[in-house]
């Protein structure tokens, strides 16, 4: 299976502070992969540094769009790495709450419009044409996430779990090839999680996408990843597979704080 992701000895500097250490990450095509770590092991750092927000202080950063060059991200902008075909969610929601559910996911989707400066002013019939396919492929995407109901409603009203809901559909509509979740679950109650865990498997065979997840839920994470990348202090101290990560020594001791047999499990964070 061909990688989709290819990061090599990065790292990233606050200061006198070094939030990422020489990490490797390899994501494949159409894998399900998940980065765990205890609170400020450097888990969204990463992500930042992956997306443009952060420029790493070293290290390289790939992408391999299939059927397509190779890419380094190292220096780009994040509207271009976007556009590569890399969207994220947050953390912390980050919605336009004084716009519409439409109005956002409009707002992904235009990183894909060729319209410029003059067909804004001017409104040609391709640039009109163009406004209509970005309104048809939202409304489809939100139809998809279950939120075509709720299409003229402000983002700000929807309820929490729906708003999680359309902070992926926005990314969606970037037409991505690599999806970054930064802890879709948080907040989340029970039954919420359940329907997120299918949705994250639906959107993997649907879109045809490559996911890399942080989360702190370990059931959602042993359930949905095939592969898992562990950071304490901004540094990976395993990798592997869901069977391999739950039983691994070091990982144990990050989360727990001391050693202990092959036979503990890894609980929350």
């Amino acid at each position: 299976m061909e990688y989709i992701l290819d990061v090599r000895a990065l790292s990233m500097d606050f200061g006198g502070l070094r939030a990422l250490e020489n990490v490797d990450l390899c994501i494949r095509q159409g894998e399900i992969a998940a980065l765990i770590g205890p609170n400020g092991a450097g888990k969204t750092t990463l992500f930042n540094c992956l997306t443009g927000i952060y420029q790493p202080t070293a290290g390289t950063i790939i992408l391999y769009p299939p059927k397509t060059k190779s890419k380094q991200l190292n220096g780009l902008k994040i509207n271009a790495i976007a556009k590569l075909g890399m969207a994220r969610t947050f953390q912390n929601i980050r919605l336009f709450g004084g716009m519409t559910v439409l109005e956002n996911v409009m707002v992904g989707r235009h990183c894909r419009s060729g319209a410029g400066l003059l067909g804004a002013i001017f409104r040609p019939p391709t640039t009109r044409n163009e406004e209509k396919e970005i309104v048809r492929k939202s409304y489809t995407i939100l139809e998809y996430m279950g939120l075509a109901q709720q299409v003229n409603e402000l983002a700000r009203n929807l309820p929490y779990g729906a708003q999680r809901r359309l902070e992926i559909a926005r990314a969606l509509a970037t037409d991505p090839l690599l999806l970054l979740l930064d802890e879709p679950a948080a907040g989340m109650n029970p039954q919420e999680t359940n329907e997120l865990d299918s949705l994250i498997s639906q959107l993997q065979k649907d879109f045809q996408l490559s996911i890399l997840l942080i989360e702190h839920d370990m059931k959602l994470v042993m359930n949905l990843a095939q592969n898992i990348f562990v950071l304490d202090y901004g540094k990976e101290i395993a990798r592997g597979t869901p069977q391999e990560v739950r039983n691994h020594p070091a990982v144990i001791k990050a989360y727990l704080g001391e050693e202990e047999g092959p036979d503990a499990e890894i609980g929350q964070c």
